[in-house]
């Protein structure tokens, strides 16, 4: 063999490697529907409900909590928190946010109740319990794959996620768990007068009835931090379909 064939057979052999290892959007769903348990066991979720404790960070202090937070395929999902604001002179603040599958609403004790809209809403309907990842073409949302990016001392894959509607998520699953480790989304938000970006954080994955759930989740944005410990987590249990809608 002379040295010009033996180089083109080398490229074409590397090439034959790359194309063996490269990874596409699809090959990474796939793998982290396997980490969370497999497609069969999350099919197998319908309802979820947990409950633990959230710490909101202010200038003025920390404030802490009880937190429930519920949630029903297809895309339903309940969220409340009640906090003592009795040292900064406000009482009681209870914030309720639900959404039925197709509108939204919070119940604000401190900023007054009202109707989730824009993206904020869009973002909602777009969600899919147990994982978007289980239907997403279904739905027409398209996964691009734009390579890889550190998290701290470890690597992820970031997922670019494009709904028919509303706002792009960019999702991170770590390369070595292939576990779902943050989420960043930008949502227009009239509360603050304008578009908000933020980031969620996926911790401390435990087993629960086959299937894996983050027990501690972190949400971070310019106007607030959150710091969510969850304590209890319940599947498949019987919901009352009137939790999700306003009242």
């Amino acid at each position: 063999m002379n040295i010009s064939r033996a180089l083109v057979s080398v490229g074409l052999l590397m090439r034959f490697a790359q194309a063996v290892s490269a990874q596409t959007a699809d090959d990474i769903i796939e793998k982290s529907l396997a980490a969370m348990g497999g497609r069969a066991a999350l099919e197998k979720i319908t309802s979820r409900t947990m409950a633990g404790t959230v710490t909101v960070s202010t200038p003025a202090g920390d404030i802490s909590g009880p937190i429930e937070v519920i949630a029903q395929a297809p895309n339903k999902s309940r969220t409340l928190i009640t906090l003592d604001l009795s040292s900064f002179g406000a009482g009681r603040m209870v914030v309720d946010q639900r959404f039925n599958g197709t509108s939204g609403y919070v119940l604000d004790t401190l900023q007054g109740n009202r109707d989730i809209s824009g993206g904020q809403l869009e973002a909602m309907r777009n969600n899919s319990f147990p994982s978007p990842y289980l239907n997403y073409k279904e739905t027409g949302t398209t996964v691009e794959l734009s390579g890889k990016e550190k998290l701290g001392d470890r690597e992820a894959f970031l997922l670019v996620m494009k709904p028919k509607s509303g706002p792009v998520a960019r999702q991170y699953i770590d390369a070595e768990s292939y576990l779902l480790v943050r989420f960043v989304i930008k949502v227009d938000v009239p509360q603050v007068g304008g578009e908000l970006e933020q980031t969620t954080e996926l911790l401390d994955y435990r087993d629960v009835d086959g299937v894996k759930v983050p027990f501690h989740i972190k949400n971070s944005s310019a106007v607030q931090t959150t710091d969510l410990v969850i304590t209890k987590v319940e599947h498949n249990t019987t919901l009352d379909q009137a939790q999700f809608s306003k009242p």
